[in-house]
């Protein structure tokens, strides 16, 4: 399986998190009421209508985003627009008074087929509207590999990005999946690279931050 190398501080952090009497989670206390997120908006050609799903965890502290058709490919039975999927996600994400967030660790799964010369590439970046887009991220495969892969973006503590307090700014999340076929031999393979969850088990799953807001 194609992992990517957690950071020193993430692994830190989750030790500490494990560890008897350990600190106050870095990450904040998540308000008690139920967070409820609406999708605003879907675009891309890796999300075609009804095939993305938000889902809030029980505790408040994540939020997961599966998708059922979501795979970029090259070779036998593809088109040429097949090789770059994209989906572009707006989100309202209803936060009790008193409380922001921020998006701290994204981790992105899915399944690659690349055959010997091919390459694929995923990449993400997420921000409030109305303000200033973060640098995407690209994390990339080599072929030849037939497995499932997971990577994770994660930003230091102190470089969170809360939304602003007392204002509705919606959560934008855009991601991208490609396959360059390189050396293979497309005339009779075909690599792919997906983050499709076509059996419910595979999602990206999005941590939550939390802070409360200066009182009024």
């Amino acid at each position: 399986m194609l992992r990517s190398a957690m950071t020193g501080a993430a692994a830190a952090v989750l030790l500490a998190a494990a560890a008897p009497g350990a600190a106050a989670d870095p990450y904040g206390t998540p308000p008690p009421d139920k967070i409820v997120i609406d999708v605003v908006t879907v675009n891309g050609s890796g999300c075609p209508a009804g095939t993305a799903n938000v889902a809030v965890s029980p505790d408040n502290t994540a939020f997961t985003v599966s998708y059922s058709d979501y795979v970029a490919q090259v070779g036998v039975g593809s088109k040429p627009t097949d090789m770059r999927k994209n989906c572009q996600l707006s989100l309202n994400v209803h936060v009790p008074q008193g409380f922001t967030y921020a998006v701290a660790r994204a981790d992105y799964r899915g399944f690659a087929h690349l055959e010997k010369g091919a390459a694929g590439l995923e990449r993400a970046n997420y921000y409030f509207q109305g303000m200033q887009q973060t640098a995407f991220v690209n994390h990339p495969f080599t072929g030849p590999v037939n497995d499932n892969w997971q990577v994770s973006d994660s930003t230091d503590i102190d470089a969170l990005v809360y939304a602003p307090c007392g204002a509705m700014r919606f959560l934008n999340i855009n991601t991208e999946l490609r396959v360059d076929a390189g050396t293979s031999d497309t005339a009779h393979t075909t690599s792919f690279l997906a983050m499709d969850s076509t059996d419910g088990n595979i999602s990206t799953l999005y941590r939550f931050a939390w802070k409360q807001c200066p009182a009024a």
